[in-house]
């Protein structure tokens, strides 16, 4: 690099989780198809997913999104979402701040009072719709996620420290391990975000080794990325609750200090779609119910199921799910050519090693 990099962004949140949405970076990725600019950005922009995410212009809580030219005719816009584990398809609270920003600077039109936005995703293409005030604040979002399907109901993880673990193998955008909280002996605490986040890093290390999964219609999605902690079965009067653990460095069996990560501080999208088709599966939630899902803070998603589908011949169903973005800012980010530190930086002291 010989000039100095600019990045204009919009910086949201939604439900509590930071999303920076990234409106000047669709020049650096390559591809004509979704898929081809995921692949693209994991092979050759992880320099500018550690750029945004890493010290001095990121924190471990932090995600990310480039705003894209659509690639299918009638989209307003694609997305690829920087999360501090890589590059992913798809995210729910994202999807919610890229809406909210879009919508609210006039990247897409205020077309009334419930504007439909149709973004382009490498797993499909989505609708979301901004409920917008009449001074063109957007009071919330309600996005259409891709289909959500169950791999495993309870399958017996073999979990270091914990032993065997049930969990739920499911796809809500990205392949989520889901357990309940109860089984590690743990609760439901921010004050307890260390012992939380340890107990999801055991798991999706665990996930990683026994369980293959892939996307049927796009291979190269794989793997189980996330891993949501939640309240267990649904009962009268009882609050459902999660807390989903990114990873931000990678997992390593031998050295416990790689054993941890960041909380959702929302209830996640895509972990709210995969939540709902796990508990449609036991037959604990009902097509067109309302689904109030909690997350680690407090803050709340509200998700329902449409409708019925299947993906790549399995059964799916069809999640939707509705949260509200606020902008905290607008910025501009710079790359000096003789900065000493081009793609960012950690330290041990917050960071996971080799974050």
């Amino acid at each position: 690099m010989t000039e100095k990099l600019l990045l204009d962004a919009i910086e949201v949140h939604a439900e509590g989780e930071p999303g920076r949405i990234l409106t000047s970076a669709a020049g650096l990725v390559q591809g004509a198809t979704m898929a081809e600019r995921l692949q693209y950005c994991r092979e050759n922009l992880d320099w500018l997913r550690t750029l945004m995410l890493h010290e001095p212009r990121g924190y471990p809580g932090l995600c990310s999104v480039i705003l894209l030219p659509p690639v299918n005719e009638g989209s307003d816009f694609g997305i690829v979402v920087l999360e501090q584990g890589g590059f992913t398809p798809m995210s729910g609270s994202n999807t919610i701040c890229a809406v909210t920003a879009a919508v609210e600077t006039g990247i897409v039109p205020v077309r009334g009072p419930e504007t439909t936005v149709t973004i382009d995703t490498a797993v499909g293409t989505v609708q979301a719709v901004a409920h917008v005030r009449d001074d063109g604040k957007v009071t919330s979002v309600t996005v259409a996620n891709v289909p959500a399907f169950v791999v495993e109901l309870d399958f017996p993880l073999e979990v270091p420290e914990f032993g065997t673990v049930p969990v739920d193998i499911v796809f809500g955008g990205q392949f989520f391990a889901q357990a309940r909280v109860a089984d590690l002996g743990l609760e439901l605490d921010p004050d307890k975000g260390k012992e939380l986040a340890r107990a999801g890093a055991l798991i999706k290390l665990a996930a990683l080794e026994q369980i293959q999964v892939a996307h049927p219609d796009n291979p190269l999605i794989s793997g189980v990325n996330l891993v949501m902690l939640h309240s267990g079965d649904r009962a009268p009067g009882k609050q459902d609750r999660n807390t989903v653990v990114l990873s931000n460095g990678k997992l390593l069996r031998e050295d416990p200090e790689t054993w941890t990560g960041a909380l959702d501080r929302s209830p996640c999208g895509t972990g709210t779609s995969a939540r709902m088709a796990a508990l449609h599966a036991r037959g604990q939630l009902a097509i067109a119910e309302d689904f109030s899902h909690h997350s680690i803070i407090g803050s709340e998603f509200i998700g329902r199921l449409s409708g019925t589908t299947t993906a790549g011949g399995r059964e799916a169903v069809l999640p939707t799910i509705t949260g509200r973005g606020w902008i905290t800012g607008r910025s501009q980010w710079a790359l000096d050519p003789d900065d000493p530190f081009p793609a960012g930086y950690t330290v041990g002291d917050i960071w996971a090693p080799g974050a």
